[in-house]
């Protein structure tokens, strides 16, 4: 399925909510369940947790539509996808590791369309039952992770057989100069954002992993960007299938 992740071309801005991630900078709390970051926290809430037009709400709604049932969001930052989520679920579980964050995602959600319940986690370590989600929502978090396939494995465990990962990512780019950039930027981005990586080949970590694609496409987002690293974007869903849950 590594063709899925060549279709995508090079735009500007990301971030779009994020942070079940383990920055370099980060104070790790007790057993990996928080990640105290305070000033990137407050670096995204304000300039990269929100969405600023372009076509940004146009893309949460597409990476949520038809969900239903019980959904995990993991790395929810500070809400910022809740409004987006149909009628259609049941129960939307949002976990965060960062405290700041997390108090502005238990804000957003005393205002969400569906019944939210905010909870602390990271992505490999997720404080929930062994397939007990229809869906596990990921947008802008596998650039982060420390253990992709870590991560992944996690998500598997407690998605039900059939369930869906749906992720909105930014991905290496399939042109070898863009992605040389990418790479070449990658250390100090990296420390900037809070552990944001811009070159992970993401879509052949989900097939890897287990996953069978269901859909998957690739864009360039901002479509006036020319340089930004974290421009290359994949949004698609995957299934768990019941010979590929992890035990």
């Amino acid at each position: 399925m590594r063709r899925y992740a060549e279709a995508v071309t090079q735009s500007s801005r990301w971030l779009p909510g994020r942070s079940a991630v383990m920055p370099s900078s980060s104070v790790w709390i007790g057993m990996s369940q928080e990640i105290d970051n305070p000033l990137f926290a407050r670096f995204f809430h304000r300039f990269c947790g929100r969405d600023r037009g372009e076509g940004e709400r146009d893309l949460r709604r597409e990476l949520l539509a038809g969900a239903r049932g019980r959904v995990i969001e993991v790395g929810a930052g500070n809400g910022i996808n809740f409004e987006h989520y149909p009628s259609s679920v049941n129960e939307l579980v949002a976990v965060e590791p960062e405290p700041y964050l997390r108090a502005q995602a238990e804000k957003a959600a005393r205002s969400a369309p569906v019944p939210t319940r905010v909870t602390t986690g990271t992505a490999a370590t997720l404080e929930l039952e062994t397939g007990s989600a229809d869906v596990l929502v990921v947008c802008g978090v596998l650039c982060s992770v420390p253990d992709q396939a870590a991560a992944l494995a996690e998500f598997r465990r407690v998605l039900r057989p059939g369930g869906e990962l749906r992720f909105y990512e930014h991905v290496r780019s399939h042109r070898a100069g863009f992605a040389r950039w990418q790479a070449l930027v990658d250390g100090l981005w990296s420390r900037m954002m809070g552990g944001c990586h811009t070159d992970r080949e993401t879509l052949a970590a989900i097939t890897d992993a287990g996953f069978a694609i269901d859909h998957c496409r690739g864009f360039g987002f901002p479509p006036r960007a020319r340089c930004y690293p974290v421009a290359p974007r994949i949004l698609g869903v995957a299934r768990a299938d019941s010979d590929t849950v992890a035990a």
